[in-house]
């Protein structure tokens, strides 16, 4: 049985989960159009992760996936952050900020029993992970309902790490992807690979359906992923500028921009590193640096920032997440996007 089947897919699409652009409408659009939407709850609480839930199980049959983080989350060390708000004090005196300033920054808990037992009540078809896999005694939760569990892998190493340990299927994402890399055994990013170069060493390596992630923005190259032998593709920044995206103004223009297409890996804005566009803050103190504190604590003292420069109409302090190619990022509803890719790479 393929992957296909196995998710009651018409399509071999499924629409990346991306946190802080989109909600629950992004997903349900997807799935209504063949595809597999996604919903990001690293940063829902638990109430807006039951309430997403409810309305998208009101909203359409399905199939969801619900996409968590798996990071192991470590305390703010002091040092860090003081060291964090001195290299940021220039902006903060910049933009007429107390030196303490603060604002809440969404926070991004790694799955965990609480986030196990919502889904137990709901009984999504998919649930995928970022940064490895939860605890086994969670996993098994996950896989109770018969839930398939979706991982992504950035090198072969950690395609069998996850498939040895309990994935239904292997998300390889290649270097071009926006967002946070999913790496979790290494974190040197020399290991990365490009998509076209990962997914066939991936697709040999584990006896597990493989789904390109990375760069593919149309038909011409769903139809290329399949033929290296992913089961399925999934896309992010090309679902960026759809309709039912909640980016931003801000981030609308960049992606249509001609500077847009300049990303880079940056850990500036969460800790880890992460593909967007390259901004100011990026520009001057270098997209990877190592002042910024662990993942996930560089977004707080950039919060007070990013809140007054996007009331001013500015993104110097903004996380721009998108991957290198953002030529398939168009003004339209989800399934005409999802149609055309369809029609494109000879699907119907």
């Amino acid at each position: 049985m393929t992957l296909l089947d196995q998710l009651g897919l018409r399509y071999p699409i499924i629409q990346a989960p991306m946190a802080g652009v989109q909600d629950y409408k992004l997903a349900l659009a997807v799935s209504a159009a063949g595809g597999l939407g996604s919903l990001p709850a690293a940063m829902l609480s638990s109430a807006e992760l039951r309430r997403s839930l409810t309305l998208l199980g009101e909203s359409g049959p399905g199939p969801f996936n619900i996409n968590f983080f798996c990071h192991h989350q470590q305390d703010l060390d002091p040092a860090e952050e003081r060291r964090w708000r001195q290299t940021l004090a220039p902006y903060y005196a910049e933009l007429g900020l107390a030196a303490d300033a603060s604002l809440s920054a969404p926070s991004r808990a790694p799955f965990n029993a609480e986030h196990a037992a919502i889904l137990a009540e709901f009984k999504p078809a998919v649930v995928s992970f970022h940064f490895g896999l939860p605890a086994p005694a969670l996993l098994e939760s996950v896989k109770a309902w018969g839930a398939k569990v979706l991982a992504s892998a950035t090198t072969v190493a950690e395609a069998r790490w996850l498939s040895a340990h309990g994935a239904d299927a292997i998300i390889a994402q290649g270097l071009e992807a926006g967002g946070h890399r999913g790496h979790f055994l290494s974190d040197d990013l020399s290991l990365q690979q490009g998509t076209f170069t990962l997914l066939p060493q991936i697709v040999q390596a584990v006896n597990l359906p493989v789904i390109a992630a990375g760069g593919i923005v149309d038909g011409k190259g769903i139809r290329a992923a399949l033929a290296l032998g992913a089961s399925a593709v999934q896309m992010g920044t090309a679902f960026l500028c759809s309709t039912e995206a909640t980016t931003s103004a801000l981030h609308r223009a960049a992606l249509h921009a001609e500077w847009g297409h300049h990303t880079a890996l940056t850990n500036l804005f969460s800790g880890r590193p992460a593909r967007g566009i390259v901004n100011r803050l990026m520009r001057e103190l270098g997209p990877l640096s190592e002042l910024a504190p662990s993942f996930p604590h560089a977004s707080a003292a950039l919060a007070p920032l990013r809140g007054v420069a996007e009331k001013r109409g500015s993104h110097d302090f903004s996380p721009l997440w998108a991957g290198q190619n953002r030529s398939g990022c168009r003004d339209l509803p989800a399934a005409e996007l999802m149609a055309s890719w369809v029609e494109e790479a000879g699907l119907r």
